[in-house]
């Protein structure tokens, strides 16, 4: 039976990490994919935790051998996904999770249209506008980017399955956990898991 590959997206701060988080810890059997990336790690992050943090010249390689199942660059860093990790997973039973932008998402749905695509909406862009400023990560000039990006952003929430409101943490966070658990019993893959026992009761 091959896992199932899902997909979520949103805005800078829109929430998506923190309910990628929740979700790992309600279905511990999800793996989240690890992307690769050119930025430098920011302070308490990990290499081969939060990503595997690469050379340009060496993302750059990987790239042209075909390493990426989609990659993009957002902020002026690059990110790409890896293949055969990705596939290796799905082969196995295990089913995946990805957490990428929207040009990610279009190149993976295309190579890959049976993957379930979802998208974390912000309650507002002055909701938003606050996570950025109370994270105190970045300059006003930076958060005012970033706000435009996610205008553009939020024009492609039509492009997905699900559609999530992160207006109020903990009821998002159960949504994204029905969202994976009703996938998993959609009828195609519960009579690939258990057509046997079906079958002995018809």
């Amino acid at each position: 039976m091959t896992g199932i590959l899902f997909i979520i997206s949103a805005p800078s701060g829109g929430g998506k990490t923190s309910l990628i988080q929740a979700l790992l810890q309600a279905e511990p059997q999800v793996r989240l994919s690890i992307s690769y990336t050119t930025r430098p790690a920011r302070p308490g992050e990990q290499n081969g935790r939060e990503y595997h943090f690469v050379a340009p010249e060496e993302f750059g390689r990987m790239l042209e051998a075909g390493a990426f199942l989609e990659s993009a660059v957002i902020y002026g860093h690059r990110y790409g996904t890896s293949q055969q990790w990705i596939q290796r997973e799905l082969d196995r039973g295990a089913d995946v999770l990805l957490e990428i932008d929207w040009q990610g998402a279009q190149q993976v749905r295309r190579l890959m249209p049976s993957a379930v695509s979802i998208f974390i909406v912000p309650p507002s862009l002055e909701a938003l506008e606050a996570r950025l400023k109370n994270r105190a990560q970045d300059s006003p000039e930076v958060i005012a980017r970033r706000l435009a990006t996610a205008r553009e952003e939020i024009g492609h929430v039509s492009e997905y399955d699900y559609a999530i409101i992160n207006d109020e943490f903990d009821r998002a966070a159960r949504d994204l956990a029905s969202i994976i658990r009703a996938e998993r019993l959609r009828l195609s893959r519960q009579l690939a898991r258990h057509r046997d026992l079906i079958n002995r009761m018809k």
